[in-house]
């Protein structure tokens, strides 16, 4: 019995060594070759990304090669400035319940992912939830509580150890006003709002005192811009990982398009910033904004969870959100 149980030890050690010494050569392989290059890069942005799992980087790269991966795969093609006259907005609408929204499937085989299409952008707006500061509420409690037809998640969010999700990041307008925050921001931030007139207004350097100018009724904080004027700014997406995605766009007939990817999960890896855009190019966007992704993803249309948040607990708790009234 002695024998076997030696034997037996003996077996597991040569697996044992076997596993570590394979782990061991593919980290090597991946962080400290030239070999897996792409693999790397992706591992350490997408992985950057996230609030919870930056050490699949930081354990085996110093913050100066990290920055330099990252710095090198966020490559953003220049564009003129937007152009808010380019947008036309169709008056012939409909905004009676569902009509004029069209719920679209987009999925690849790589991600799921749902595209919401309103015609009237007038029916959209940005809007805090009912208990902020106090405590966010999901995306579908939103929704429900304003009486809108769907929505998405929009703003970033300051999180405590609770997950509260009630204190909103960044600039901030909701109805017209500016939004006070202890965690804002108002210079050099990414930004995207509707003006007056119901454009889409995008930016990567926006400030305060530019949305005050512009006369913007909602703006939110996130980025960074995908679309300006229907040229792609994302040369290459897969500075930002792959990641569950939620984004904002408009088409020069004035429609605005919901956009959110699952990620995260066996049947749905997430998308790179560069999917998301070629996604919303594809469906006529002349100027799109990526919002906050993650966990929060969400899109809800008449009663509805379309998609699958990747939190296992379901759906997050935000402050803010896009609906359709």
């Amino acid at each position: 019995m002695k024998k076997f149980f030696k034997k037996l030890a003996k077996v597991f050690g040569v697996l044992l060594f076997e596993v570590v010494y394979i782990l061991g050569l593919g980290i090597y392989l991946i962080y400290y070759t030239d070999m897996f290059i792409t693999t790397r890069d992706m591992i350490v942005t997408t992985s950057m990304t996230t609030m919870t799992h930056q050490y699949f980087a930081t354990w085996f790269l110093s913050d100066e090669k990290i920055n330099e991966i990252l710095a090198a795969n966020r490559r953003i093609n220049d564009t003129e400035e937007q152009n808010l006259t380019d947008i036309k907005i169709n008056t012939n609408k409909n905004d009676k319940n569902k009509e004029g929204i069209e719920f679209v499937d987009v999925s690849t085989d790589s991600f799921n992912a749902y595209l919401l299409i309103i015609d009237d952008p007038s029916r959209v707006d940005l809007v805090l939830g009912k208990k902020v500061p106090i405590v966010g509420s999901t995306t579908s409690q939103i929704v429900e509580d304003y009486g809108a037809i769907g929505g998405i998640n929009a703003g970033g969010l300051a999180n405590d150890a609770a997950g509260t999700g009630a204190e909103p990041t960044g600039l901030l307008i909701t109805n017209g006003k500016l939004y006070e925050n202890e965690n804002g921001y108002y210079t050099g931030c990414s930004m995207c709002g509707f003006t007056q007139d119901n454009i889409l207004y995008v930016n990567d350097n926006a400030t305060a005192a530019e949305a005050e100018r512009l006369g913007l009724r909602c703006a939110i904080s996130f980025g960074p811009t995908l679309i300006v004027n229907g040229q792609p700014r994302i040369g290459s997406g897969a500075g930002w990982g792959i990641q569950p995605r939620t984004c904002i766009a408009q088409r020069q007939d004035g429609a605005v398009l919901f956009l959110v990817i699952d990620g995260r999960q066996k049947d749905s890896v997430g998308a790179t910033l560069k999917h998301a855009q070629d996604i919303l190019l594809n469906y006529g966007a002349y100027n799109a904004f990526n919002l906050d992704g993650g966990a929060s993803s969400t899109l809800v249309y008449d009663g509805e969870v379309k998609n699958k948040p990747s939190d296992i607990a379901g759906e997050r708790y935000v402050p803010t959100a896009f609906i359709v009234k």
